[in-house]
């Protein structure tokens, strides 16, 4: 649920760098190599993790003949994505290898419509403005909201809500009925940051109480961080992240409290691309049709998060 500036302004030393290093790369380790039991195009193996395999997707002819001819004329479809978000983009074990869900459903879309594809690391803010010039999709865990709406073309295709963290059993007590004064630690650009905890910290203020210690960090992988070695006394972020950093934590840090403003992720084109964003939402409802986009959520544990229907440009929340 990431936000950017453009439109909203939407691993500890000597022995704690190897466990925070081990829980960083735990997931990147295994994600390219290890997959849900019988998932097509995925293997099995330990993490629950799967790089989908876009060889298992069948070209469209009909929507490859609908690619812009500047795109077909590359070949090559190329993507922006801040890759330090998982599970939905971050980079695999050799560090430089994007991998995700986000990503395999932008390899999905590539393949049907007869494209190579390369996602590109991006910082998160940078990826908006650079849409039509520099990049053709934007896949990046964006919320569908107002402000992005006014500024590209959002094609929905994932839906995720707000969820928070804690060390485990919550030693510190943290309650979010209670947050005036805590240290809370979100990524850069998130709503999670604004309007969430920018709101939280307006009413602190009217009702006389300290403002909350906002810690903004570039990648959710420190942040994560610092809520396992207890320097900050929760986390908020999307409800997958908050789920997959428990898991690749091994239980370090636990859910509190019930996900909320629940809203649909959307894939971005230029404003100016219409045409191109009506050929990126008959793609994946394609990729719903056959299956593909089912199996690309559960090899990577979310499942839950699947949409039945894709839009362009869908009615969305403040």
């Amino acid at each position: 649920m990431q936000i950017s500036s453009l439109v909203s302004n939407s691993k500890l030393k000597a022995a704690a760098v190897l466990a925070i290093g081990a829980f960083a790369l735990s997931g990147c380790t295994n994600a390219s190599q290890s997959g849900t039991q019988g998932s097509p195009g995925a293997s099995s193996g330990p993490s629950g993790s799967a790089s989908f395999d876009p060889s298992t997707v069948q070209k469209d002819d009909a929507l490859a003949a609908m690619v812009p001819a500047a795109i077909k004329s590359k070949g090559t479809l190329t993507v922006g994505s801040d890759t330090s978000y998982a599970p939905a983009e971050f980079l695999g074990p050799d560090g430089q290898t994007p991998v995700g869900y986000d990503v395999d459903i932008a390899k999905a879309i590539g393949a049907t419509l007869g494209l190579k594809v390369q996602v590109q690391t991006a910082e998160f803010t940078g990826i908006l403005p650079a849409l039509g010039p520099k990049y053709d999709l934007g896949i990046s865990s964006f919320t569908i909201n107002p402000e992005r709406l006014g500024a590209v073309n959002m094609v929905s295709y994932f839906n995720a809500g707000t969820a928070w963290a804690v060390q485990k059993g919550n030693p510190k007590k943290f309650s979010l009925d209670d947050v005036c004064g805590k240290s809370i630690g979100v990524q850069t650009g998130t709503v999670q940051e604004d309007p969430d905890l920018a709101g939280r910290n307006k009413k602190c203020a009217a009702d006389g109480k300290p403002a909350i210690n906002i810690i903004t960090l570039k990648n959710q992988t420190d942040v994560t961080t610092r809520l396992v070695n207890g320097s900050i006394d929760a986390m908020a972020a999307d409800s997958p992240i908050i789920g997959y950093a428990i898991t690749q934590t091994n239980g370090q840090i636990e859910k509190i409290d019930k996900v909320y403003d629940a809203a649909p992720q959307g894939i971005a084109v230029a404003k100016s691309d219409t045409a191109w964003a009506g050929v990126v939402q008959k793609t994946v409802t394609k990729l719903m049709e056959t299956g593909s986009y089912q199996k690309i959520l559960q090899g990577w544990g979310n499942a839950e998060g699947a949409i039945t229907k894709s839009e362009i440009n869908p009615a969305a929340g403040s």
